[in-house]
Order: C-alpha cells, then sequence, then structure tokens
C-alpha cells in the first residue's frame, strides 16, 4: 500500500523534540527575509524610503594585545563620514553613508547597496581608560582600539585538612 516516509513534515517515530518544528519555521523565515533591508535590525517596522533606510554594517570585535578591537567594514565611506565615542560604557560607532544621485534609466535592473544612517553600540568592560582609545580608518575598514583593564590576579590559599576530633561519649 501507500507507506508514510518521514519527511520535514512527517515526524519520525520515536523522536520527541518539540521545538524542532519552531526551529525549522524559524530558519525558513529567516532565508525569506535576508534579502529585505527594511526587516534587518534596528530597523525592522521602520519602512521608509530607500533614501532613509537604517543599514547596519557588519562588526567584528576580538582580543588582541591585551587590547579589545572593534573592525568595521564601511565600504565606500571616509573617516570623515564616521563617529567613534566612548560614553556610558560603550563604545558608540554611527555615521551616514550618502547615496550618489540615482541613475533612471533602462539599463538599471536592480539596487542592492544599502545608504542612510548606521549606529553600533559594543559595550565595555569596567576599568577602561577612555584616554587611550585609539582609531585608525583606512581601505573602507574601521578599526577602534581599547585597552584593557588589568585583570585582578586570582588569589589561592590553601586549607588545611584536619582530622576530625574524636567523638567523645558522654557517661551515663
Amino acid at each position: 500500500m501507500f507507506e508514510k516516509k518521514p519527511g520535514p513534515l512527517v515526524p519520525i517515530r520515536g523522536t520527541r523534540d518539540p521545538f524542532a518544528r519552531l526551529r525549522q519555521i524559524t530558519s525558513e523565515l529567516d532565508r525569506a527575509f535576508q534579502d529585505w533591508p527594511s526587516f534587518h535590525w534596528p530597523s525592522f517596522g521602520q519602512f521608509a524610503t530607500s533614501e532613509s533606510v537604517a543599514w547596519s554594517p557588519k562588526i567584528d570585535v576580538f582580543e588582541r594585545d591585551h587590547r579589545l578591537v572593534t573592525r568595521v567594514d564601511l565600504p565606500g565611506m571616509k573617516k570623515e563620514d564616521v563617529s567613534v565615542e566612548v560614553t556610558d560604557g560603550h563604545l558608540a560607532l554611527s555615521g551616514e553613508r550618502k547615496c550618489d544621485k540615482a541613475e533612471k534609466n533602462d539599463n538599471v535592473y536592480r539596487i542592492e547597496r544599502e545608504y542612510g544612517s548606521f549606529f553600533r553600540a559594543v559595550p565595555l568592560p569596567d576599568g577602561v581608560k577612555v584616554e587611550d582609545v585609539k582609531a585608525t580608518f583606512a581601505d573602507g575598514v574601521l578599526e577602534v582600539s581599547v585597552p584593557l583593564p588589568a585583570k585582578a590576579a586570582a588569589t589561592v590559599k590553601t586549607v588545611q585538612i584536619e582530622e576530625p576530633k574524636a567523638a567523645t561519649k558522654g557517661a551515663a
């Protein structure tokens, strides 16, 4: 007769992962919306014209030579278009990529580059020295370096292990 084959809608007997279907739906929705700039954080829900859509550049945050380094890809931008501030325990990066005058002729089929303002905030550890923050901008990549505070040395105390005291029996 007809046999059910396990697939995306037919559960495999014996497996009881209640979140498997939810993960599949989430994955499908992510794929559906990945090419829509107005659905990217932080602009979700802000349906604006293509000239004012907020975009969010990709960043890397890592430690190098006892400094916290944040690297941001900003292709096509100049250092004058970018602002770097350290405020309230955060590294605040902002700027705006302006759109050149759009060409409207029969040879343009699609525009995928994003324009507009952006804001990214990177949390900083307590004790960061604000006066020693350094930033460089070369080839469309902004790199901000923040000195990490000295870590407190872990103190180790050896505890002596004692023999248990013999229980004294009371006289009755």
